[in-house]
């Protein structure tokens, strides 16, 4: 058993003497009883404490702590939130600078402004749960105004500099177990061949109000096939290089992506940080030919007209929305990446599995793909009933045969 002991404090001349000042002005008295004990380093140590109840109350507590290797010093624990939340920012040389300056606008614009001043040891999972439900109060009501998605990433930046936090510096996480708003389940937009085309051939016929191609009229059809038929996200394929695609054995390697940070572009890994490889239908081949044929193998696949690299808002505001437009499609939310939703609704249609659908869309588990697509697997319950109906029949004539 970890020594912890209470001190009675009036047995010290030195402080009666204290209290008899602090009483002739009138001030309040210091506290009377103190907790005394060895700390996990073997270091004498002290808390004062208000009454014997609480004095008897922390014994227990630092007795339990200390047995159990949860000890934290009380010191450390006064730390304030954003200090820490600045150290956790700068261990985490693991995440790509896409997330990593995620994290760094939801502490900035949310999370510091309500935590930021207090120390570890006031964060109580109490005001986690009203602060979460803040976020998505109207701003009229003194919210934030968040979506459920928007929440629930603030949160989990709290959470996880929390957790780093834990235990030394605080014995347990607060925000651990706080209910989180639902997300809504977003609308899938799934595309037919036949809508397929008529969309890539619209933007392949884009033209500027002076009557010339738009920017990216050479390559909006290529690119708007290569996003329906391959799952490509949208910036794995603005990066592709011509030598990662593969006519002859028709193969596309997904090695990179673009992404922005501060109207900034970048080039990185693939969201899950690996690299894949998809293939792509032969109807595509000649389609891309013009592409890849006579040009270096580091050149970018998909560029505008005037050798630049393609940026995601121009590219989807002044070639997609009126691609859509002009092929009339009147499908209600269709972005650039609801061509990913029809790759995945396409391959599922063609026979494809769920492992397979998972390498063709660079997910992290197959978990994942399920939790999207399942929806979109056939059904073979009964064909699995029909086939265990069958050999339970057949068990039962051997039986009487027998």
């Amino acid at each position: 058993m970890a020594r912890v002991w209470i001190y009675d404090r009036t047995k010290k001349a030195k402080y009666r003497e204290a209290v008899a000042k602090a009483k002739s002005k009138g001030r309040k008295p210091p506290a009377r009883w103190e907790v005394m004990y060895y700390d996990h380093t073997g270091k004498l140590r002290s808390e004062a404490v208000t009454n014997k109840a609480r004095a008897e109350d922390r014994r227990t507590e630092l007795e339990a702590s200390l047995a159990s290797g949860t000890y934290v010093d009380p010191a450390r624990a006064k730390a304030t939130f954003a200090d820490m939340a600045e150290k956790w920012l700068e261990t985490r040389h693991d995440l790509k600078k896409s997330t990593w300056w995620k994290y760094r606008g939801l502490l900035d614009n949310h999370v510091n402004v309500r935590w930021g001043d207090l120390a570890l040891n006031k964060i109580t999972r109490e005001d986690i749960d009203l602060w979460v439900a803040k976020l998505l109060k109207p701003k009229k009501d003194g919210g934030s105004e968040l979506g459920p998605s928007q929440a629930r990433h603030a949160y989990r930046v709290l959470a996880m500099v929390l957790e780093w936090c834990t235990p030394s510096r605080i014995p347990t996480n607060p925000a651990r177990g706080v209910k989180l708003p639902v997300r809504a389940d977003a609308e899938h937009v799934y595309l037919t061949y036949e809508q397929v085309e008529r969309l890539a051939n619209a933007a392949a016929g884009l033209r500027t109000k002076y009557d010339r191609p738009t920017a990216g009229a050479a390559i909006n059809k290529a690119l708007i096939l290569v996003l329906a038929y391959t799952g490509l996200r949208w910036g794995e394929a603005a990066a592709l290089r011509v030598g990662r695609v593969d006519l002859r054995k028709r193969r596309i390697r997904v090695a990179s992506t673009f992404y922005e940070i501060n109207g900034v572009q970048h080039e990185g890994l693939p969201k899950t940080g690996k690299r894949r490889t998809v293939s792509f239908p032969a109807s595509l081949v000649p389609v891309l030919r013009p592409l890849v044929d006579g040009r270096g193998e580091d050149e970018l696949l998909f560029t505008t007209a005037r050798g630049q690299s393609l940026r995601s808002h121009n590219w989807r505001t002044r070639e997609f929305a009126p691609a859509v437009a002009a092929a009339n499609l009147k499908v209600e939310g269709l972005t650039p990446h609801k061509l990913r939703h029809t790759a995945a609704s396409l391959a599922i249609s063609a026979g494809a599995d769920v492992k397979v659908v998972q390498q063709m869309l660079g997910h992290a588990d197959a978990a994942m793909t399920l939790n999207i697509y399942g929806h979109l697997f056939p059904d073979r319950l009964d064909e699995v009933a029909d086939v265990l109906d069958l050999r339970r029949t057949k068990a039962l004539r051997d039986l009487k045969a027998a």
